[in-house]
């Protein structure tokens, strides 16, 4: 069942934050519906500018309606995650997606309100909601790209101004993570004390933590035994996830580790299959283990468990 994040985000707020995985193919599909099925959690699906041009869209769309029809009793959103001005409003238009982000944070304070209120105002209409982003992660994500000396925290007097000016329905904060597997060096880690004082000057509004991937660091161990060669990737302590969620945090995006768990599988079956050349055989090994990967994470949010008190009341 696709229901909005809105939606999602009122039964969560404050008390757990939900899963958004981003994916790009079928084998990621069917191990993020097993996942969270598994765990009986509700989630968020994401789909970025990229995934939606690596095929084609509408066979990514496909695939998940499909998805929709085989798993009747998940329940999760359908989110276009670090959209454009032009594919924002392509996703509106689809009537396919439940919400979309607007990712003008590269932009100045004041463009960034216009484009982001000019995406709100598409997007309401068709009764979708609307994710945007205020400050700048490290990192490259789709068409943004902050060296981390550039990266910015999220200022919580602007926060307020921002949701207040543009409409929009849940807000993207920089409080320390980045994009990739390459998140912190030395003792960084989140600033929950500017994500307290986002909370004080927007109480009860969803607020949502991108570039949270954990980036285990034994899937980075095992991906370089296998012939790998990652180095100094760190990310966000899954243990922390909870504490962001009571301060406002409903959301928490999570697609690197994924792309380690895809990485891993690959990389040791056919080192030690070297006769194999049917796709299909590590297809079903990721698939199995992308669910564990799921199941797992969704303990850490407080999602896990959730999803027969959201049908309950829907």
């Amino acid at each position: 069942m696709i229901v909005t994040t809105k939606k999602l985000f009122e039964f969560a707020y404050g008390k757990y934050a939900i899963g958004a995985y981003n994916i790009n193919n079928l084998e990621q599909i069917m191990g993020l519906f097993h996942g969270n099925l598994d765990s009986k959690a509700p989630f968020i699906i994401q789909i970025s500018k990229g995934a939606r041009s690596y095929t084609d869209k509408h066979m990514l769309e496909a695939m998940i309606r499909a998805a929709d029809e085989i798993f009747p009793d998940a329940i999760f959103a359908v989110h276009l995650d670090h959209g454009d001005e032009q594919t924002c409003y392509d996703c509106i238009k689809s009537g396919f997606y439940s919400s979309v982000m607007i990712d003008a944070s590269n932009e100045p304070f004041e463009e960034n309100i216009a484009i982001t209120k000019r995406v709100v105002d598409a997007a309401h209409t068709k009764n979708i909601v609307v994710e945007a982003e205020l400050g700048q992660l490290g990192g490259v994500e789709e068409h943004v790209a902050v060296n981390e000396a550039d990266a910015k925290l999220t200022d919580p007097d602007q926060a307020k101004e921002f949701v207040d000016r543009t409409g929009i329905d849940s807000l993207a904060c920089a409080i320390g993570t980045s994009h990739g597997a390459f998140k912190f060096s030395g003792t960084q880690g989140l600033r929950f004390d500017v994500l307290a004082e986002i909370q004080k000057r927007l109480p009860g509004f969803p607020l949502v933590m991108h570039g949270s991937s954990s980036v285990p660091q034994e899937e980075v161990a095992r991906i370089n035994a296998a012939g790998g060669n990652l180095k100094g990737a760190k990310g966000v302590d899954a243990n922390q996830f909870k504490k962001a969620a009571t301060l406002g945090v409903t959301k928490i995006n999570i697609d690197t580790d994924g792309r380690l768990v895809w990485t891993r599988v690959h990389r040791e079956y056919f080192r030690d299959h070297p006769e194999v050349f049917d796709l299909r055989l590590p297809g079903k090994v990721f698939m199995s283990e992308y669910a564990k990967f799921i199941a797992e994470k969704n303990e850490k949010l407080g999602s896990a468990g959730q999803i027969d008190f959201i049908r309950k009341h829907l």
